[in-house]
């Protein structure tokens, strides 16, 4: 049970009037996976619940990792397409800033379906509480939706059920945002820009379960700096152990993952993303080992360790925390 008081400083005048704590569940994290449930949890300005919301989407393709949300070709079968739950959702969104854990992904995922379904989110402003817990500097071991969870005393019920991980959210967000206002923190907002380039591309006969949905791939994000590891660097990763903590982590190649949506992944894990193979590189990802590239041919010589991609998405789930 969260504790209702308010902050007793002044509520500063520029935090936003509203938020929408969104979370989607999808079939997968590349540029053409679909969404195949959402939530919003609708809060005030100081981050009271007001409502919540929750549906099943029909993705009309394969609905992908069915151990991590649970959800089958058939379960989904009859659900709304999201052209039919847009009008619903942007009544939740409307107006109010989004909430997300790693909110770029879940924004990205939103905007696509929207300009699949020729429309605009009605989204102007982003909130990630990673972002923001690191705003805040809490001493978080790593900054998993759980952990974070744990940190404020919520119980999480169903990870990785679009419904509970959005309530568990909210929870979590209320006292992170109370804190912020306390200490007069400026909140890490970000501007939402919509994706309209990706309406052209939608095909004119929708691809059905069991098929794969092709979209044109542009680059609507833009490249940044990545803030550097706060964790040292404990060597090279080691055949059946788990990735540490302050790993530096290279990439080579194609991957059907999009690249920054993995990198973000592997950053929010607390590994280096390094842009070159050295002699301090930890591990190198690649799904073509044998490819004559310039990272490969340094891996093999300084002899680092090399993984595919499917590999690595596996080991993200259980970094070990660094070296104290």
């Amino acid at each position: 049970m969260l504790d209702d008081r308010t902050t007793a400083a002044p509520w500063p005048t520029a935090y936003p009037q509203g938020y929408a704590v969104v979370d989607v569940e999808t079939t997968g994290l590349a540029r053409d996976d679909r969404i195949v449930s959402a939530a919003v949890y609708r809060l005030d300005a100081q981050g009271n619940v007001e409502d919540h919301w929750y549906t099943l989407v029909n993705p009309e393709r394969d609905p992908g990792p069915v151990w991590i949300h649970g959800l089958t070709s058939d379960a989904l079968e009859g659900a709304p397409l999201f052209p039919d739950i847009a009008a619903e959702f942007s009544e939740r969104l409307d107006g109010r800033v989004l909430v997300a854990h790693n909110a770029m992904f879940d924004w990205s995922m939103i905007a696509r379906e929207y300009a699949r379904a020729e429309r605009t989110a009605p989204v102007r402003q982003r909130l990630c509480t990673i972002a923001l817990s690191k705003e805040l500097g809490l001493p978080l071991p790593n900054f998993k939706l759980e952990t974070l969870a744990t940190h404020f005393g919520v119980v999480q019920q169903r990870a990785h059920h679009a419904l509970d991980d959005a309530r568990v959210l909210a929870e979590a967000f209320r006292p992170s945002l109370h804190t912020a206002a306390e200490r007069g923190v400026r909140l890490p907002l970000l501007e939402c820009r919509p994706l309209t380039e990706w309406a052209s591309s939608t095909p004119s006969v929708a691809p059905r379960i069991g098929q794969q949905a092709s979209y044109r791939a542009n680059g609507w994000r833009p490249s940044r700096k990545r803030p550097a590891c706060p964790y040292p660097n404990p060597g090279r990763y080691e055949v059946d152990k788990p990735l540490k903590q302050g790993m530096r982590v290279a990439f080579s190649g194609d991957t059907s993952i999009d690249r920054e949506l993995l990198e973000d992944r592997a950053v929010e894990a607390g590994l280096h993303v390094a842009t070159s193979v050295s002699r301090l590189t930890s591990l190198l990802v690649t799904n073509d080992p044998d490819a004559a590239t310039s990272k490969t041919a340094k891996a093999l010589s300084f002899g680092t360790p090399i993984v595919d991609e499917a590999a690595f998405t596996q080991l993200l789930r259980d970094v070990a925390p660094a070296d104290e």
